[in-house]
């Protein structure tokens, strides 16, 4: 049982790595008032304590490498409230490996002081200051994706005239505000966004704008101008393109991934099994009935379908959407090199053979019941997986895929998998079948799966290089092509992009973008100027949305309305 375990850690592989790099290092954040109490139409001095888990730092607000994300402060401020000051703390140089020079970086434990003031016609009660604090955690070696964490600051507010009250937090004796260190445009950076349409927009309401259009095109990546004029003209004539399975309908892709499991039981993990797994449950020549042995290989075959149907709804409900897996280098490298191991297998090269294992389980006088069947079929879909594993890997991730887009019907595409498995048992149970014999043509299939399943390996080796080398960017590049491209005529705000298009009845161009993506800098460099593309949308309204953190919203409930699962995705919108 104990080696069984290991074939369950293969097929779960997948899982670990992609929950690995979905989770991120939280900062504590706790936000301060330096008195209890606050007078209307005065000064108030708030501060932000940062503290990150042991070992990790975070990048200066004004980074020398423009290639790494600045730490920032964003401050919804309310009516009423108009933000002074923002005070970071003192930047430490830290020598790390691969740097020239030391980076400029805040320590585990931070504080970031900010200067507000009141108006006098401000009501007395407490008020709330939503903050955003983005930041890129990083350690010696590495750094992790940015975050972004949430939080408020509460004011408690007097009436106009009156006096703060409490006793001072002694945190703000080392905040030196009023320093005037700060240049005039980094705090011009630094204040709220609430002032623009962008932020003033909730999620909820930038979704209900997207409703009045309809989406008749999506595509994304790097495309050549011949490609994205492609894309435009299929758009406005109404194409779709069509993936493998797309237009197949639900119960051709479950009558598919039902043949691909049933193809399955070739393999040379599962058909040598066959004889020896029927003799251990008692069943075939020795069920004494038809029926009987019927009923003991549904069982067998039914634990098998079960195993597959719950490690892929695992995997699919907690690992996260497709489009934050499969957008993981780490991931896709992890993968890769789970499947040169398994494809290696299949030439002999490394030898993962479990099928010696199933003779230790002696039916003893239970031979012939339901359990031992069903129990035994559990532990022969464990067995199985060094030959299926990556048929199931495969499955999963397209299930993932699907479930992510919206189909539900998706979750059950692992247990059809498994039930291809085990259609055959119930009849050979019942002795209503006969076996191919094993022989030298069981080599030759297997080594056929050893190529496919290096092929594979390939692919996502392939994609895990393309992830890692479309980061390789200059976040500033980035940056200065973007407001190159709104002195053009793209606005950088979704909202009043989108309610110029629907009062002026014109079609709309997304393009979601971010510093760390490259191909949105090289779509921007090429072909977003070429003159072909610009006069094919030049009766558009142009937008580029910055999906800087797609698990943040409202980037994320963007990103999820489109089906998009990278960057750059550039989506065509008509009004209704």
């Amino acid at each position: 049982m104990k080696k069984a375990a290991i074939v369950l850690a293969i097929l779960a592989l997948a899982t670990a790595l992609a929950q690995a790099q979905i989770r991120r290092p939280k900062a504590d954040v706790t936000p301060l008032v330096e008195r209890p109490g606050v007078a209307a139409g005065g000064p108030v001095r708030l501060a932000l304590k940062v503290s990150l888990p042991e070992g990790l730092h975070v990048q200066s607000n004004t980074p020398k490498d423009e290639t790494l994300i600045p730490t920032t402060l964003t401050i919804d401020a309310p009516a009423g409230v108009t933000i002074d000051e923002i005070v970071w703390p003192k930047v430490v140089p830290l020598k790390q490996e691969g740097q020239p020079q030391p980076l400029e970086v805040f320590e585990r434990e931070f504080v970031i002081g900010v200067q507000a003031t009141l108006a006098a016609s401000m009501a007395g009660g407490d008020l709330a200051v939503p903050l955003h604090l983005r930041f890129q955690a990083c350690n010696d070696s590495m750094c992790f994706a940015p975050s972004t964490t949430d939080a408020q600051w509460t004011i408690r507010v007097a009436a106009a005239g009156g006096a703060a009250t409490g006793t001072p937090d002694p945190v703000f004796a080392a905040i030196a505000f009023g320093r005037g260190e700060k240049p005039a445009e980094d705090q011009s950076r630094l204040k709220p966004a609430s002032t623009s349409v962008a932020a003033a927009a909730t999620p909820a309401e930038i979704l209900a704008a997207i409703d009045g259009f309809e989406v008749q095109a999506t595509t994304g990546g790097y495309l050549g101008t011949d490609a994205f004029l492609t894309f435009i003209r299929n758009a406005e004539a109404g194409v779709k393109e069509e993936g493998l399975f797309e237009g197949r309908g639900p119960i051709a892709i479950l009558l598919l991934v039902l043949i691909g499991g049933l193809a399955l039981n070739l393999t040379p993990c599962v058909l040598p099994m066959i004889p020896i797994n029927l003799a251990i449950i008692g069943a075939g020549a020795q069920a004494g009935s038809k029926s009987r042995g019927f009923l003991l290989g549904s069982a067998y075959g039914g634990a098998m379908a079960l195993v597959y149907g719950v490690i892929g709804l695992v995997v699919v409900l907690t690992a996260g959407s497709f489009g934050t897996i499969n957008a993981s280098p780490w991931f896709n490298l992890g993968i890769a090199l789970l499947f040169v191991v398994l494809g290696l297998a299949m030439f002999d090269l490394i030898m993962i053979d479990f099928s010696k294992y199933s003779s230790r389980f002696t039916p003893g006088a239970n031979r012939g019941s339901l359990a031992l069947a069903f129990t035994m079929g559990a532990v022969s879909a464990l067995l199985a997986g060094a030959c299926v594993a990556p048929v199931v890997i495969q499955v999963v991730l397209f299930s993932s895929d699907l479930y992510a887009k919206g189909t539900a019907i998706a979750l059950a595409l692992p247990f059809f998998l498994g039930l291809g498995m085990a259609l055959p048992w119930p009849f050979v149970g019942a002795g209503l079948a006969s076996l191919p014999k094993p022989g030298m043509w069981m080599v030759r299939v297997k080594q056929a799966f050893g190529v496919f399943i290096i092929a594979t390996a390939l692919y996502y080796g392939y994609e895990a290089y393309s992830l890692f080398s479309a980061r390789w960017v200059d976040a500033g590049a980035v940056k200065a092509s973007v407001e190159e491209q709104v002195k053009a005529g793209w606005t950088p705000s979704i909202a009043e992009g989108l309610a110029t298009a629907k009062r002026e009845g014109k079609p709309v161009i997304i393009d979601m973008w971010a510093t760390w993506c490259k191909n949105c800098l090289t779509m921007d460099k090429t072909t977003l100027v070429a003159e072909p593309v610009r006069t094919a949308l030049a009766g558009y309204v142009k937008i580029k949305f910055q999906a800087e953190s797609p698990d943040q919203s409202p980037t994320r409930e963007v990103m999820q309305r489109f089906n998009a699962v990278g960057l750059p995705t550039y989506v065509i919108l008509k009004p209704r």
